[in-house]
């Protein structure tokens, strides 16, 4: 989760902003999570929140927290208490044994609703609304699929809402892990995807603060090797052909024209099993392509297609007649940073800009930073990190079944021989502990611009820019990156 604190509210014991120079009662921070508005939250909710997370994980030492003050904060004070509770949020949203705490999760959960209560966008908690999914499930030709109404209640939260999804479906749970929900635009004939919907947040709310958006079904995993798993049942094997349709029909799997020519033959005659089969041998297939972007690579001021997948991230640019298609690693990606600027004086509804940094290996001896701007950086950052962390658990799973085989033949040797004793694989052990380290391999990074900002409406706020720092204090290692030689190039 990355975490901002752009500005500060006043507001009075009932709930309304500060209004005519009156003295405010206290004093809320607007928290923004992956660089969209969440809640508001007050210095004391957040202590209280410290004191559980301390209780909770014991294993994972938590950062200071800005001490309490006995009397009424000035304005100078009330900017180094945001400052440096942004900096907390910041670092605990870093460590992934607490950012996935089920109490963390459920405490924004609860305050994203508290906040949309206080501030009228929802009349009560207790509503239910029927919202509408985009499955690609059971469409025509093009792989468009329709429309899914499922009811939500206000309060629910992203897996919940899923669940009820896949049911109506008749997909069994045990599948379910496989998929999750995207928040998608229609722009220009193009298919736009947000954000991913995660636990701490309900669905209903966030979708409040996005409009005008849709819910979207998808496939959330990027090795293509878990296709076995939705194969052999109907629903998922439906559900997995009418998304690789639609996404051969938009161009995100690239198909030459013989191909898409063949490919419409089986499709037409053979059905989904032949179909899949001969989709899946394509480069692009299980990726995601995102709008267009500028990128400072080859050179700034690049316009490029931004396609996330099969472990690369791939930059694919007009140059006259023909395209080219730029591929860097995740592996090679030492590390990334996600950059935000949020705007003087806009509604906090409208997105931030938004930008991805990363520092890649370019050869044995030259790191280089290349920054992609676009509104989807955050979605793309959320992307690297799980293609990351599948990249890790099946090293981990090859370690497992490595030393499963180790054992069974120092065993079989022991068996043999009386006088042979097992020796421990401290290098296999050391190399696990490090894959599996705690922090992910992305730093949301903050500096605050000199001139500081206290609002008292509720719909505008500061200018506070977040830029790369070059320090190496401040760079977060991706858990995944190879060192590699120029042989390797």
């Amino acid at each position: 989760m990355h975490f901002s604190i752009p500005d500060t509210q006043e507001t009075y014991a009932d709930g309304n902003n500060s209004v005519g120079g009156a003295s405010p009662t206290y004093t809320v921070f607007n928290i923004y999570i992956n660089g969209n508005y969440h809640c508001c939250l007050r210095y004391k909710q957040l202590h209280a929140l410290h004191e559980q997370l301390r209780r909770r994980r014991a294993d994972a030492p938590l950062p200071t927290f800005p001490p309490k003050k006995l009397l009424p904060l000035s304005s100078s004070q009330i900017e180094t208490r945001r400052a440096a509770l942004e900096h907390y949020l910041q670092i605990i949203g870093q460590d992934a044994r607490i950012a996935r705490l089920p109490y963390l999760q459920q405490f924004l959960q609860r305050a994203q609703l508290d906040t949309a209560l206080a501030e009228g966008n929802i009349s009560s908690e207790e509503h239910l609304h029927q919202l509408q999914v985009q499955v690609y499930s059971g469409g025509g030709g093009n792989g468009t699929g329709g429309q899914l109404l499922v009811n939500c209640h206000v309060q629910q939260n992203a897996s919940s809402l899923l669940q009820c999804v896949t049911r109506a479906l008749d997909l069994p749970d045990e599948l379910t892990q496989y998929f999750c929900l995207y928040l998608m635009r229609e722009e220009e004939d193009q298919q736009l995807l947000l954000r991913r919907l995660m636990d701490f947040e309900a669905p209903f709310i966030t979708r409040l603060h996005m409009q005008p958006c849709q819910l979207l079904l998808r496939t959330c995993y990027w090795n293509a090797r878990y296709d076995a798993k939705l194969l052999p049942n109907q629903v998922a094997l439906n559900l997995l052909y009418q998304q690789t349709l639609a996404d051969v029909s938009r161009e995100w799997i690239i198909c030459a024209p013989e191909m898409r020519h063949e490919l419409r033959a089986i499709q037409l005659q053979s059905g989904p099993l032949p179909y899949l089969e001969l989709v899946r041998q394509l480069p692009s297939y299980g990726c995601l392509q995102f709008g267009t972007a500028q990128v400072d690579y080859p050179q700034a001021g690049t316009k490029a297609t931004i396609i996330i997948g099969n472990g690369e991230l791939s930059l694919r640019t007009d140059r006259g007649p023909k395209i080219y298609e730029t591929k860097f690693r995740v592996r090679r990606m030492r590390c990334w940073r996600v950059i935000a600027m949020h705007n003087t004086f806009e509604s906090r509804d409208q997105p931030s800009q938004l930008q991805l940094s990363f520092e890649y290996l370019m050869n044995k001896q030259t790191l280089r930073w290349i920054t992609i701007s676009s509104d989807q950086a955050m979605v793309m950052s959320v992307s690297l990190q799980a293609m990351v962390d599948e990249l890790l658990l099946s090293e981990k799973e090859c370690e497992r079944e490595q030393q499963s085989e180790s054992e069974a033949s120092t065993s079989t040797g022991i068996s043999e021989s009386s006088s042979s004793t097992p020796s421990t694989n401290s290098a296999t052990s050391s190399s696990s502990s490090a894959l599996h380290h705690s922090t992910p391999p992305v730093k949301f990074l903050a500096q605050c611009s000199k001139q500081q900002h206290k609002l008292t409406t509720a719909r505008t706020f500061a200018a506070v820019f977040f830029r790369n720092d070059e320090t190496a204090a401040a760079s977060v290692r991706n858990e995944a990156f190879e060192g590699i030689g120029d042989d390797d190039l």
